[in-house]
């Protein structure tokens, strides 16, 4: 039997991590960015691991080339393990964009983004996973942000952008204070769904609720417009009812003055656990001198992503929407 090198660096994981997390009487996942970091360090840096332990590690590590791996493997290895580890420890709003999500965006962002080297922000970045998907499919120079207010998935993206090489600008913030970044060219976020405790801080945004809490999927919005530079171009992964809550008609007013709608690619039901967590694509572009809107929004009902006949006829609409709309 012929083990992939995905299953092969998921075994090193998840076994390794294991180790540590019984050592360290840590949770899974704290172990698995100590793992992590030991692997991109070339050293063990727990010192108050057992002399068993360090020469069972050591072994492990010395398994593993990580230069004969591609960045994917690495990817999809560390997210499989992250996922793993998720599943025993459930936070609901610790959810993973999908795979196919992912390159679907990474797609978008090559087609629409014409600059050969660009800034991108994720301000809603997690572990890391949308963002390194899209570095690792999009073939031109990205310098990247990424902002997270959780520590422990801040370090999960910091040790996976690490083990992959690929450059990644961290903050460890709350995305909706202050971000003391240079504008960027382009951002991708899945957006958190709910409602943002902090009123004193909403307070700050056009999109603050007239009253009770904001919903911080709104706010994150705005944010990410305020830091993109015109022109600049924000895709977004939505709720399907984004346009139906009570707070929508502010969202749309918001919209209209700020941004072109681009595109919006409705994600087939089957993604998803039931019809109330659906989500959509929405791309819009930040206006700006001379950014004209296109003729037609590009509007997508995608069929199951596994569907290669039907995705081939999609894409081949797609790419007829770009001659026609972006020349």
């Amino acid at each position: 039997m012929n083990i992939s090198s995905t299953e092969k660096l998921f075994t090193m994981f998840n076994e390794t991590a294991l180790v540590l997390q019984e050592e360290l009487d840590c949770s899974f996942l704290e172990a698995l960015a100590e793992t992590g970091e030991n692997l991109f360090q070339a050293s063990i840096l727990q010192e108050e691991l057992s002399e068993l332990t360090l020469k069972r590690l050591k072994k492990q590590y010395e398994e593993i080339d990580l230069e004969k791996y591609s960045n994917e493997d690495i990817r999809k290895a560390f997210q499989l393990v992250i996922l793993k580890g998720m599943k025993e420890n459930v936070q609901p709003n610790h959810q993973m964009t999908p795979d196919s999500v992912g390159m679907l965006i990474a797609y978008l962002v090559e087609r629409f983004i014409k600059k050969p080297s660009f800034r991108l922000l994720d301000p809603a970045v997690g572990t890391g996973n949308l963002l390194m998907t899209i570095l690792n499919h999009v073939h031109k120079e990205i310098a990247a942000v990424g902002v997270e207010i959780d520590d422990l998935l801040i370090k999960l993206a910091y040790v996976n952008a690490n083990l992959q090489e690929n450059p990644v600008q961290f903050f460890n913030q709350d995305s909706l204070e202050p971000l003391f970044i240079e504008s960027v060219d382009a951002v991708v976020a899945d957006l958190p769904i709910g409602f943002y405790p902090n009123d004193i801080r909403a307070a700050d945004y056009q999109l603050q609720a007239k009253e009770g809490h904001s919903y911080s999927h709104h706010l994150f919005i705005e944010q990410s417009v305020r830091h993109t530079k015109p022109g600049g171009y924000l895709f977004f992964l939505i709720p399907n009812g984004l346009f139906e809550s009570p707070q929508a008609g502010q969202l749309h007013e918001y919209l209209k003055e700020e941004v072109i709608i681009q595109g919006l690619m409705q994600l087939p039901n089957s993604m998803f656990r039931d019809k109330n967590s659906a989500k959509s694509i929405l791309i819009v572009q930040k206006k700006g001198e001379e950014i004209k809107p296109p003729k037609q929004a590009l509007l997508v009902n995608l069929p199951s992503l596994s569907n290669r006949q039907e995705m081939d006829k999609i894409l081949v609409n797609i790419e007829k929407w770009f001659q026609e709309n972006k020349g």
